[in-house]
């Protein structure tokens, strides 16, 4: 019983690591090694609480008659309900591997509130608080050895490669900034408890956590660091005195002279090579990111409305995404969250969740700063109070701006957990069970132990497969399907990542690399597991759409169902009215049809229906560029050359840089040789794609062209 004890303690402290956890030779090695590790560590803890708890051990369990710890609970509830009323249930409680939240993750964390609360004392919470600090400090170091990896060229072994913003062990600058946002606070709380080099160390990790913030340079955990720092110095400038207060007033005064200089020269400081300051200086209702989440915001609001009490279930925030999708409006094609966390908890679980969750976070920033404010002065718990509070504080500010993971939705749940049990206090006592009821709880430890199986074992497994499909997509055609059948074969929530990846294969590599029998396997074998995926996920217009690029891609020679097509075409067009694509390939159809008619048949009729259909898409999304030049081309097959020029002269008109639209421009421009024209969509491209050996090809004959002449 008590080396058991021990490990249940140790298995409470582990998720701490998890931030510097990640494994290669996976699909997302940065997260899901993370998810599945949280899991695995959630069942082997519940398995030893209930093997201890049922066996005499005893627990605070007077803690749960505060009111406060039954809101995790009743969200977790209310998540269920929701998620059982909702879209797909099966898809809530899974999530998928990239994200891997979900209920089950929520499930996770919840019990890891209840086992905290009814364990944790003062050496607990002590040991765990260090703990969170040097895990912290060590991810702050390990971002600035990346930052400088990317910039002096070293490319050293042991470090994740980044391109643009820094995302450290956690594989994404926001991720990044949003744990090492809570984690900095937790640090300064446990200063005065380290002495010598230890305490040394943690100051100068502090530091650390605060320079790979600014690094990851994600604007809402920036914005609310700011909001705090300010916010310390006008309360310290109020209620100080002496020396304490004089340095306050000239903080306020220096930080208003900054704002000011910043104000005053924004626009050569969103130019800077430096992305924290850059990315500042650029907030703006016109930025793109920005006007992208602005817009995003405005038109799911009124989409919740129509379950506006328990919402539309966990992991559907990107149904909601693709029926108001815009690509006028919005840079991301595909969304799974608001970027907003409370958007999300509206949109997932309705008005009731998101009550919960504020109620939630209210618990920790109303616990926090009474122990804050009624601690004696110097006492370790007022410290704990105070950093913690600007922790909370911290969290609730940035959500604005991003959106949970497990490991962020964990520690804020730990975190509150750890307040509200000294807040609570109590003493620990034993459950009044009959004797021999120990046996009892080690049966229902040891079935909560095989959850490993389906939860932790088999998703790896898949993962793994996904990952050397992936790997042999080109070379070796065969064992990609094999692995892909094989991964699917073990019935786990990878399987909408599995399409996704065999359209990626497909149309990026297969369909430009591959000939003769291994390009129609390849076509095979993604259209399999499409069709697979579209008809057990039918909402899903991701996998609708993968599904038909890939079938208007298909083979020579290789037959494809025009029926079944024309099903889908209809269904992702309803669940997703503005995407170009299942246009295009409308008027592909038509367009094909015509070609594969007899010499001398009528194919009038047909072309026109292909041009009424990109007319019908332009009327529904006026603004954009790129279904002009897509029907100048078509007019340049049917030979009206007055009206090709007519469309391409609004596409040009309407343009907005973009890369897509650039590669469609060049294509009409450079058939009908209007070579200026030509010429200012290959730099376009360039500028997305300065290693396109064709465009710059393309570009290179053109400026030899205009010196000859």
């Amino acid at each position: 019983m008590k080396s058991l004890s021990k490990a249940y303690t140790w298995v409470l402290l582990a998720p701490a690591l998890l931030p510097l956890f990640y494994i290669d030779g996976l699909m997302y090695p940065m997260m899901t090694p993370k998810t599945l590790a949280l899991r695995a560590f959630g069942i082997i803890a519940l398995a030893l609480f209930t093997y201890l708890a049922l066996g005499g051990q005893s627990f605070f369990w007077e803690r749960l008659k505060r009111w406060q710890t039954w809101i995790p609970v009743t969200l977790l509830l209310v998540a269920y309900l929701a998620s059982l009323s909702g879209i797909d249930f099966y898809r809530s409680f899974w999530s998928t591997f990239e994200r891997g939240d979900g209920l089950l993750t929520l499930t996770v964390c919840s019990a890891y509130f209840y086992l905290i609360i009814l364990t944790a004392d003062e050496a607990f919470t002590s040991r765990f608080l260090r703990l969170i600090a040097w895990v912290g400090s060590i991810a702050g170091l390990y971002v600035l050895i990346q930052w400088l990896n990317i910039y002096s060229g070293a490319n050293l072994s042991f470090i994740a490669q980044a391109s643009g913003r820094v995302g450290g062990t956690m594989g994404n600058a926001a991720f990044l900034a949003a744990y090492l946002g809570m984690a900095f606070f937790v640090t300064r709380a446990v200063l005065k408890d380290a002495s010598g080099w230890q305490h040394r160390a943690l100051v100068a990790g502090s530091w650390l956590e605060l320079l790979g913030i600014a690094l990851a340079a994600t604007r809402g955990t920036l914005l609310a660091l700011i909001f705090i720092g300010a916010g310390v110095l006008v309360y310290e400038g109020m209620r100080s005195a002496g020396a304490k207060r004089t340095w306050a007033l000239r903080g306020i005064a220096g930080a208003a002279a900054l704002v000011i200089l910043f104000f005053v020269f924004r626009g050569p400081l969103a130019s800077v090579p430096f992305e924290p300051i850059k990315r500042i200086a650029s907030i703006s209702l016109t930025d793109a990111t920005v006007s992208s989440r602005l817009f995003l915001w405005e038109q799911m609001l009124p989409e919740t409305l129509s379950k506006p009490i328990l919402g539309w279930g966990a992991e559907h925030i990107d149904y909601l995404f693709n029926r108001i999708y815009d690509p006028t409006q919005i840079i991301e094609e595909w969304f799974d969250r608001s970027h907003n966390a409370y958007l999300d908890y509206l949109i997932q679980f309705g008005a009731i969740g998101l009550a919960l969750y504020l109620a939630l976070i209210a618990a920790a920033l109303v616990t926090s700063f009474d122990l804050w404010r009624r601690g004696a002065p110097g006492s370790m718990w007022r410290r704990y109070g105070l950093f913690l509070f600007l922790g909370f504080i911290t969290y609730a500010l940035q959500n604005f701006f991003v959106f949970d993971t497990g490991v962020t939705l964990w520690l804020l749940v730990v975190l509150t957990a750890l307040v509200l049990a000294r807040e609570t206090g109590g003493s620990s006592s034993v459950l009044p069970l009959p004797h021999g009821v120990r046996w009892v709880g080690a049966g229902i430890g040891a079935a909560l132990l095989l959850l490993l199986i389906p939860i932790i074992v088999r998703p790896l497994e898949a993962n793994r497969l996904a990952f050397t499909a992936y790997l042999y997509h080109v070379s070796d055609v065969n064992r990609t399907k094999a692995d892909t059948e094989k991964g699917l074969a073990l019935g786990t929530y990878g399987d909408l990542e599995f399409g996704y990846n065999a359209y990626f294969e497909y149309t990026n590599e297969q369909l430009p690399l591959l000939k003769g029998e291994d390009l129609t396997k390849a076509y095979e074998s993604a259209v399999s597991v499409l069709k697979r995926n579209y008809g057990q996920y039918p909402y899903d217009a991701r996998t609708g759409l993968y599904l038909l690029q890939v079938m208007d891609s298909a083979p020579t020679g290789t037959a494809v169902d025009s029926s079944y097509e024309q099903q889908v075409l209809k269904q992702v067009i309803d669940l997703s009215p503005k995407r170009p694509q299942s246009w295009y390939i409308l008027a592909n159809i038509a367009i094909g049809q015509a070609k594969t008619l007899p010499p001398g048949a009528e194919r009038t009729g047909l072309y026109q229906t292909a041009v009424t259909t990109l007319r019908d898409y332009i009327a529904l999304v006026p603004s954009l560029s790129e279904p002009h030049f897509v029907l100048a081309e078509l007019y340049v097959a049917l030979g009206d050359a007055a009206s090709a020029a007519k469309e391409a002269a609004l596409g040009k008109a309407s343009y907005v840089s973009n890369l897509l639209t650039a590669k469609r421009a060049v294509v009409y421009y450079e058939k009908t040789l209007d070579l200026p024209n030509a010429k200012f969509f290959l730099e376009e491209i360039l500028t997305f794609e300065p290693g396109n050996e064709a465009a710059q090809s393309d570009l290179d004959t053109i400026n030899a062209h205009e010196k000859s002449n």
